[in-house]
């Protein structure tokens, strides 16, 4: 038998339930719920007969010298390794480093003579490689480290605290702890974190919605932790403390997802264990960031009465939103990222940096922080993406950034505002040769006329002749798909295929209004983006629908997902990494529950509507990837769409292109 035919009928069966259950009067079927327990023996023995099949077929289609030779270039590639932005506190600095040959990052520290040493090694830790340094959190003299780490790959947090110079763990393991945020007060003693209480102290189902905040005094028993807030407080939200580095602001952001509630509280006037808060703001449809600068002046990153983000001053004592003040306008063709203000006896005068995002590639420039005037612009390596922005909490004239491009490993640069000067800080550690690699970023048009954005990742830099491709899309959260090193992308191309990201809507890439577009009732325009790039793709002869494959994780595996059962027959392989595919339940799978504002709520009817129409699980139609024929046009359609022009409103928006022989237009996105 041939490897495809024998793959075919060995392919693991799945027990079928009758499972039905009736939401908002709609019967809906749930044949599979035994699989989303990773504990039973059904789910564990099915997903064994998955790896056993891709097994299978790696050997017969790849074979061991192409697995090999594959398998080289990616150890080479993956060897560039990665370096982070320093964090300053004092004289010591803090960074993670991940050389060659390294699975896990380390952290390390320096003092003021510069030697590095080892702080935490994973690998160290735990030979095996299950533990992970999942984030840390240096103390505001540097002298005291608390970190989260997570064993046996289980992703469940916990918090350590270290003494800095010695090595010492001061405290801990502080379970409950997994996505804390920990915000120390000056001195080191104590700090804010989130803690989730114990299971039997909470509903059923609801063990990931309860994040209250604590105070924390090193060395001190957790249950007599001091609650800060969330006793009477609503569940599906995030709540992240941040305290000023004078120790009197404790500033609490309520995340929502689309929006962000801010309070602060002033511990000078109320003590660490009572704070009062005040809403900077609160039930507005916005994100607004503050950070407390040096002169004594709040600056609040914000997308409020601003899609694109400005940057305002306002005084901590008048926190309406009358008083804010606007330093950095708004830029229509610009997305503000982040900024940093230089200053110190060294400069002339106080400087300040602003980071940009301008169609997904970073921009840095100078402006003066009193007024907001514009008087120079940062130098960068080339056409990429800037990581993390920062100055020392001290002042002076340096700023770092991290730095990356699709052809460039990441390095740490540093900008001197004496000078005007970038230099490289702390190059990738490893010393690789990338090799041939060309990039373009093009526009083409989806379904609705709007002009979306695609990075293309090739070796010759056109459409020379049809080649395997890869289209990869996220459109989600408003997080930006921007150029980062790759060593998968980069070894695919390398050996003679073609990697495209796909900006659709629903990401960040062009503001808080393309993120809007592609959320809760607008999700279809995400999907819609996707499959007018994979048209591009095919009608400028980069590849064939035979040669077009897709991939997309977590978020970006929804997005892949749906594009696989809205138009089967386009794609020729989908891979779905850590993807949530069944969004009736969505609210059930881990911090889901807390992305109802992004995605909606079955709870709602309306709601239940949105994620119905966008859940795979539910689209899944049996028989062949053939489209049935589009009656006023004759031309082929998705299975799961009906005609534009038969049906008001369609049930999909799906892509509407002419029709390539009666120039009429229809539902089909490719057709013949």
């Amino acid at each position: 038998m041939a490897t495809k035919d024998r793959i075919h009928a060995d392919y693991p069966q799945a027990e079928r339930l009758e499972l039905v259950e009736e939401i908002h009067g709609q019967p809906i079927a749930d044949p599979y719920r035994w699989l989303e327990d990773p504990d039973d023996p059904r789910t564990r023995s099915w997903c064994a007969q998955q790896d056993e099949l891709f097994a299978r077929w790696r050997e017969g289609r790849l074979g061991d010298v192409v697995s090999e030779r594959l398998g080289q270039r990616l150890a080479v590639l993956a060897d560039a390794g990665n370096v982070s932005v320093p964090v300053w506190r004092g004289e010591r600095r803090f960074f993670t480093r991940r050389g060659p040959g390294q699975e896990h990052e380390v952290l390390l520290t320096t003092g003021p003579d510069d030697v590095e040493r080892v702080l935490i090694d994973p690998v160290a830790l735990d030979p095996s490689g299950s533990t992970t340094l999942d984030a840390w959190f240096p103390s505001q003299e540097g002298d005291r480290l608390a970190y989260l780490r997570s064993e046996g790959g289980t992703e469940q947090s916990m918090l350590w605290v270290m003494d800095v110079r010695t090595g010492e763990t001061l405290d801990g393991p502080i379970d409950r702890t997994a996505h804390s945020q920990v915000a120390w007060l000056p001195g080191g003693t104590a700090f804010y974190y989130q803690r989730r209480p114990a299971p039997e102290e909470i509903p059923a189902g609801e063990g990931n919605l309860h994040r209250p905040v604590y105070l924390h005094r090193v060395g001190s028993d957790p249950r007599d932790d001091v609650l800060t807030l969330g006793e009477g407080m609503p569940l599906r939200s995030y709540y992240v403390p941040t305290v000023s580095r004078d120790g009197r602001w404790l500033r609490l952001d309520v995340d929502w997802g689309p929006r962000i509630d801010t309070y602060l509280a002033d511990l000078h006037a109320d003590g660490i264990e009572t704070p009062r808060f005040s809403p900077l703001q609160k039930g507005v449809d916005s994100i607004s960031v503050p950070r407390f600068g040096r002169d004594g002046r709040m600056y609040v990153l914000t997308d409020r009465d601003a899609p694109n983000r400005r940057l305002c001053v306002v005084d901590p004592n008048q926190l309406e939103y009358e008083h804010w003040s606007t330093l950095l306008t708004e830029d229509p063709e610009a997305v503000l990222k982040d900024f940093a203000i230089l200053d110190g006896p060294e400069l002339d005068r106080p400087l300040l940096l602003a980071l940009w995002f301008r169609h997904a590639l970073s921009e840095l420039t100078v402006h003066d922080p009193a007024t907001g005037e514009q008087v120079g612009s940062v130098p960068l390596p080339g056409l990429g993406t800037i990581k993390a922005l920062t100055s020392h909490p001290d002042g002076g004239p340096f700023a770092w950034f991290g730095y990356t491009d699709f052809g460039t490993p990441p390095g740490v640069y540093r900008y001197d505002a004496r000078s005007g000067e970038v230099t490289v800080w702390a190059p990738s550690p490893g010393a690789i040769e990338v090799g041939t690699l060309h990039v373009e970023q093009i526009t083409y048009t989806s379904g609705d006329g709007t002009v979306v954005r695609m990075s293309i990742l090739s070796p010759t830099g056109e459409p020379d002749r049809a080649r395997p491709t890869v289209l990869h899309g996220y459109g989600a959260f408003g997080n930006s798909q921007t150029p980062v090193f790759n060593a998968l992308k980069l070894a695919w191309v390398q050996a003679g295929g073609v990697y495209a990201i796909a900006h659709v809507r629903g990401g960040g890439e062009e503001g808080r209004a393309w993120h809007r577009a592609g959320m809760r009732e607008n999700k279809q325009n995400t999907f819609a983006d996707f499959h007018a790039a994979g048209d591009y793709l095919v009608d400028h002869g980069w590849t064939t629908r035979a040669q077009l494959g897709l991939y997309g994780g977590s978020a970006g595996g929804h997005l892949v997902g749906v594009a696989l059962t809205q138009r089967p027959d386009a794609y020729a392989a989908v891979t779905c990494s850590a993807p949530l595919l069944d969004l009736v339940r969505h609210e059930l799978s881990g911090i889901s529950a807390l992305h109802t504002g992004e995605r909606g709520s079955t709870s709602v009817p309306e709601e239940f509507a949105w994620l119905l129409a966008q859940s795979p699980y539910h689209s899944v139609r049996q028989g062949p990837a053939i489209r049935p024929r589009c009656s006023p046009c004759s031309t082929r359609t998705a299975e799961s769409t009906r005609c534009m022009r038969a049906s008001s409103p369609p049930r999909f928006s799906t892509p509407r292109r002419p029709h390539r022989k009666t120039g009429r237009f229809c539902c089909a996105g490719d057709a013949a």
